[in-house]
């Protein structure tokens, strides 16, 4: 099977949080796309770069299996006020596609208002935005709420990280196309 991952951020990314999910994704075999903007390089808060290999503009949900949503105050902040991101994550939550969030990542999911009735985690200081969105927030290493898996803080990236692709294979091997 063919594997297709996509890390949606935005320049000023948290490093670790874009860095470690997209060397962990290639370790299994996704083919992965980080989109920004526009494509090209795009640096992360502690100076790291990246490729950005797509804008959002030039990404279609039916061309990826996973989503990943790192976070970055700044990068989300930007990236959380674009339309067009905001309508792929609704669309790809609609389909039951697994979400991997983590930190701020939950901020998109709350712009995209697919948080509702759901335990979602993030980073504590958006504790208040995720219960405000209608969401239990939870503070653990990973939280699983139906495709949703999400994590609060960079220090849990091996657990979360280990989650999503777990939760994606089960979804996958069995077939199923959504919740």
């Amino acid at each position: 099977m063919r594997k297709k991952a996509l890390i949606m951020t935005w320049e000023g990314y948290q490093d670790q949080e874009v860095i470690y999910p997209f060397y962990r994704l290639l370790e299994d075999d996704f083919e992965v796309d980080v989109s920004a903007s526009t494509p090209g390089e795009i640096h992360g808060i502690l100076g790291t770069k990246m490729t950005a290999t797509k804008s959002l503009d030039e990404i279609n949900p039916e061309d990826y299996d996973l989503l990943i949503l790192p976070g970055g105050v700044k990068a989300l902040e930007k990236l959380r006020q674009e339309p067009r991101a905001l309508a792929f994550i609704n669309f790809w939550d609609s389909k039951g596609k697994i979400i991997g969030s983590t930190c701020h990542g939950a901020q998109l999911m709350i712009s995209a208002k697919i948080v509702q009735g759901r335990k979602i985690s993030g980073y504590y200081s958006i504790k208040d935005d995720i219960t405000n969105a209608g969401a239990e927030y939870v503070d653990a290493p990973f939280v699983i709420d139906k495709n949703i898996v999400s994590s609060p803080h960079y220090k849990h990236m091996g657990k979360w990280m280990k989650e999503t692709i777990r939760l994606f294979n089960e979804q996958n091997d069995k077939g199923n196309k959504g919740f």
